[in-house]
């Protein structure tokens, strides 16, 4: 288990100030040691950065390389370090042979020069440290018995590497001793165009999606994928644990607005919300999905844990505003939060519920709130559709997704609080 290199995260973010400490590297962290924990469980090797249970068979079908933008340089497409961004592509096959899915890996933010310039030597910020192979699983899987409706589609698994959701503009880039390329919206637009000309242009059913500040950059670029495709094409948005919350802190500060702001003013994201929106007295606040969803017109399902640990552990009891360590057991174990911690953490949860009020009413769209400590939920089997799968009301997070994107049923599934809910998968981060 990778409780050591956890410990050792959570002594470096001591060491940060509120302006500066790096979300983006957490995140990442963070979502590395949801599957390691898992994956101790299932005595599989971990690989590090991404989530791959073991590199060493060479016929394994979803291992799957990565692509580097051919046309990136020419259209000013690069990452944060400038080096060309990239993907993995795995073709569909038999009556998939004309559906895509993609999906858009997480990875937080960086919201000043300092934390994009340590950001740019990591996979988040430059694909020289991207792995050249990674694992498909989840809602990427190949395998029927775990993706039963989407594993032989077309799948695009999107690496992150701007450092703001595929959203930031050049006009912020600073050439004072250190480069930096703002240039995500340019990425997703040369990405897009090479996914085109390889098929995605005849596509007759296509579905978006995205993990984190991935689900985040799925909102935001939502409309603008079903522009591109068929017009007589099914064409959907599903945007798993990427609804943060613009909830002040335990201690009343608005923590997550005031770093929103910062990466907003810094890669100049402005320009990739919508217009509507960011015309309000306080545009910083177009980041946060609440306001963002408010202008989608596409089909679009919400995959989001009620006690989402990383939401949590940042946005509702960020750790370097706790120097007593009162809430350190909680923010690592939900079980270990006691009676008035519990209250607050139900409160959040109540704050979630009424964020998507609105959104659940809407006929075309769908939800899956779920009552447990975890993240990310669609790129792990384990979480997306297995035996031991997160349920509510007997259906698995891949078949409430499957239900709602074929019209099979309505599917507007909110969870009882915590700890109703047996099948919930809790992440424990305090065993060491």
């Amino acid at each position: 288990m990778a409780i050591s290199g956890f410990r050792a995260l959570l002594w470096w973010s001591n060491r940060w100030s509120k302006k500066d400490w790096a979300i983006a590297a957490i995140c990442f962290a963070f979502i590395v040691f949801v599957f390691s924990f898992l994956s101790d469980s299932w005595h599989a090797e971990d690989s590090g950065i991404n989530h791959s249970f073991d590199l060493n068979p060479a016929n394994d079908l979803d291992l799957v390389d990565l692509s580097l933008l051919q046309n990136a340089k020419a259209k000013g497409a690069l990452c944060l370090d400038g080096s060309l961004p990239g993907y993995h592509f795995q073709k569909g096959f038999g009556s998939g042979s004309t559906s895509w899915v993609l999906h858009i890996e997480g990875g937080g933010w960086c919201e000043t020069v300092s934390s994009c310039s340590s950001r740019k030597m990591t996979p988040l910020g430059s694909s020289d440290y991207m792995e050249r192979r990674v694992r498909f699983s989840g809602i990427l899987s190949s395998d029927a018995s775990k993706n039963p409706d989407f594993y032989n589609w077309n799948k695009i698994k999107i690496r992150y590497c701007d450092g703001a959701s595929f959203a930031s503009h050049p006009e912020g880039e600073t050439k004072n001793g250190d480069v930096l390329y703002f240039r995500g919206q340019l990425i997703w637009e040369a990405l897009m165009d090479e996914l085109l000309s390889v098929g995605l242009s005849k596509a007759r059913q296509a579905l978006l999606s995205g993990c984190s500040a991935g689900g985040l950059a799925t909102l935001i670029h939502c409309d603008d994928f079903r522009e591109l495709l068929p017009k007589d094409a099914t064409v959907k948005c599903l945007a798993d644990g990427g609804f943060f919350l613009d909830e002040e802190d335990v201690w009343g500060n608005r923590t997550m607005r005031s770093f929103y702001r910062d990466v907003f003013n810094l890669q100049r994201t402005g320009k990739s919300l919508p217009k509507d929106c960011t015309a309000t007295d306080e545009p910083s606040k177009c980041l946060f999905p609440q306001e963002i969803i408010k202008h989608i017109h596409t089909p679009l399902f919400l995959v989001n844990p009620a006690y989402d640990f990383w939401q949590i552990q940042h946005v509702l009891v960020p750790n370097t505003l706790d120097p007593a360590g009162s809430w350190q057991k909680c923010r690592l174990n939900i079980h270990k939060c006691d009676h008035a911690q519990l209250e607050i953490l139900q409160g959040f949860r109540d704050s979630l519920v009424k964020a998507l009020s609105d959104f659940k009413h809407k006929k075309e769209g769908g939800l899956f709130v779920n009552a447990c400590f975890i993240h990310c939920q669609t790129w792990m089997s384990e979480t997306w559709h297995s035996p031991n799968s997160p349920r509510i009301n007997k259906r698995t997070i891949a078949e409430a997704v499957g239900d709602w994107y074929f019209k099979r049923n309505s599917v507007k599934l909110i969870d009882c609080p915590f700890p109703c809910n047996p099948t919930c998968i809790h992440m424990d981060f305090s065993q060491g």
